[in-house]
């Protein structure tokens, strides 16, 4: 189905996964009915100061906060958890819900209260306890939040930050020693030797140990494991202000090359050794180390069953330091994903433009912008980027995928054009041809779309997207039949999975009047995406051309069911109305049922 691709957006930038603040929290797996005070043998008072909030039914504020939750409205949910903690004050798994839920809008000051109150009950409660760490470093406590760091759990929770908040607040304490053992409790564990090594590098940058630093940095990006740019920013800038310029540079080169996409994050290291400036230090405070631990604890969680906890360390890492770039980037990146886009695009728009990564952010407020249908202010800040950087074909590529998501084709065309001006003809750019020929094809402008098919095969001979583009167009058009057919058919080899490349396999069948295998691979498809609109509409063709009439009623009228686009309704209307009439042209000569 060619029309399955044509909103797809080569350039975006990948969005992650939601996010349900509590369900994977070992803390609160357990999600009790507010009970009445019968939870908690031991007495919880609320706060003095706890937000006043009319009383009202403990279990129906408790349904409404749960409501919310489930609709990613947290601040909503939170309010409706207090006033049910209210009726129920020794609730304590229900104080831990509310406090996760302060924690994760970034409420600190209520997160607080609720911390105190639940450490005062169990001493031992993870998340809690690191919250209030936090506090007592803000407040300039250093010695009372390494003395706190003894005593966080090793398990649950907190086992993989625990070594890192027990290192930095050593190295707070300038205790070396101290700080090396705690990063020593990443042995016991897999898979965390790098990240071991890279706050080794960290504190003893921090600690004026330049040789140490060294060797540390130097066995990281001599590892095989392959770089991130996060490594190799704080390398570099260590080699800068250590008068290695030389070795920085050839860093950020190699990194560049490695990544040849990545230019947006190194072109700014490279101007800045080449006008000989040199960069501050990362990490002037323990708060500001702390904060990257938060951070780096936050990526790792990154992932689609433990999103929750992501942003809960984000939360924290801002906490310590409220302008960390990464922090902010990932807060709004799960915002984003939990379609909170007024939140998200304020958080982008927080990142310092000093930053390496505010050319990205900028990227993806366009995004928000144009997901909350501001796309006007969308299409202009990509043009002004564009108009910024000169060589820079990304926001080009960008608001051509914004404009044909919205069907301006021919503004898409123009966006494309200047895009592949700026680029040179690598393997790599396939996805623009790709784009401009479909936004092409849909403006009307045939032979010059299919050039861009072609050579976007040239550039990637074997893609099952431009396979499938391609060779359904041929088909509907009656040209090169038996090419196209072995080009959908091998579109469908490298995606057998995939439900509308196979849905486009099948209705090419059909519309080579080869209804038997139409019907197998329709029905493949429909298994593949059962709602998809398109599929049910061409499932319910196949079958009336096969005298199965009622079932092509009944998936007709499932087509209306999941909303397909306006002019396909009247369509599919008619056909319910009068059934189908003339037959589309029979197999062509030469053209089997197989393709050869």
């Amino acid at each position: 189905m060619a029309s399955g691709f044509e909103n797809m957006s080569m350039g975006r930038i990948g969005r992650s996964l939601a996010l349900l603040l509590v369900s994977a929290l070992a803390a609160c797996a357990h999600q009790p009915v507010p009970s009445g005070g019968t939870t908690a043998a031991r007495s919880v008072q609320p706060a003095a100061d706890a937000p006043a909030i009319p009383t009202e039914s403990a279990y129906g504020s408790y349904l409404a906060g749960s409501l919310a939750q489930r609709e990613h409205d947290y601040a909503a949910a939170a309010d409706y958890l207090e006033r049910s903690l209210l009726q129920d004050p020794n609730n304590l798994e229900l104080m831990r819900r509310t406090f996760l839920l302060r924690l994760g809008e970034g409420d600190f000051k209520r997160a607080d209260e609720l911390a105190r109150r639940i450490a005062a009950v169990d001493p031992r409660a993870g998340l809690p306890a690191l919250a209030l760490l936090v506090q007592q470093l803000k407040s300039g406590d250093t010695a009372g939040a390494a003395a706190a760091a003894d005593h966080l759990p090793q398990d649950g929770l907190l086992r993989f930050s625990t070594p890192l908040v027990v290192a930095w607040t050593k190295a707070g304490q300038h205790d070396e020693k101290g700080a090396l053992a705690g990063l020593d409790r990443f042995d016991k564990l897999r898979g965390f030797e790098q990240l071991k090594l890279f706050h080794l590098a960290l504190i003893d940058d921090y600690l004026g140990d330049v040789d140490g630093a060294s060797r540390t940095y130097k066995k990281i990006i001599e590892s095989p494991d392959h770089l991130n740019w996060r490594t190799v920013d704080m390398a570099g800038t260590f080699f800068e202000r250590h008068e290695r310029v030389p070795e920085a540079k050839a860093l950020y080169e190699r990194f560049l090359k490695e990544n040849p996409d990545s230019s947006d994050l190194v072109q700014p290291s490279l101007a800045r050794v080449a006008a000989g400036k040199v960069p501050p230090a990362p990490v002037v405070s323990v708060q500001d180390g702390l904060a990257e631990a938060m951070f780096d604890i936050a990526a790792l969680l990154n992932q689609r069953d433990t999103q929750d906890l992501s942003l809960l360390y984000a939360r924290l890492a801002l906490e310590l330091k409220p302008k960390h770039p990464l922090a902010l980037f990932l807060a709004a990146e799960i915002a984003e994903g939990e379609q909170r886009l007024t939140e998200a695009l304020a958080t982008y728009r927080a990142i310092d433009p000093a930053s390496a990564f505010a050319w990205s952010a900028r990227l993806r407020e366009a995004e928000v912008l144009d997901e909350l249908d501001r796309v006007d202010e969308a299409a202009s800040e990509l043009r002004a980027m564009a108009a910024e950087r000169p060589s820079a074909a990304q926001p080009l590529i960008a608001l051509g995928d914004m404009l044909r998501a919205r069907n301006r084709f021919a503004e898409a065309v123009t966006a494309y054009n200047g895009a592949v001006a700026r680029l040179s003809p690598e393997a790599r750019y396939w996805s623009l041809f790709y784009s401009r020929g479909i936004a092409l094809e849909r403006s009307g402008d045939w032979p010059r779309a299919e050039a861009d098919f072609l050579h976007a095969l040239e550039l990637q001979p074997d893609q099952p997207l431009v396979l499938n583009y391609l060779g359904y167009s041929w088909i509907e058009r009656r040209e090169h039949l038996d090419h196209a057919l072995k080009m959908v058919e091998r579109a469908v080899e490298l995606r057998p999975n995939d439900g509308y490349i196979v849905d486009s396999l099948g209705w090419a069948y059909y519309q080579l009047g080869s209804y038997p295998q139409a019907t197998q691979y329709l029905e493949r498809a429909i298994e593949l995406l059962p709602e998809d609109p398109t599929i049910n509409d061409h499932l319910g063709d196949v079958y009336w051309r096969t005298g199965r009439t009622a079932e092509a009623r009944y998936q007709w009228r499932r087509a209306l069911q999941f909303q397909p686009e306006a002019d396909q309704v009247k369509i599919i209307d008619a056909k319910l109305d009068k059934g189908l009439t003339a037959a589309p042209g029979a197999l062509a000569p030469g053209v089997t049922s197989s393709g050869g």
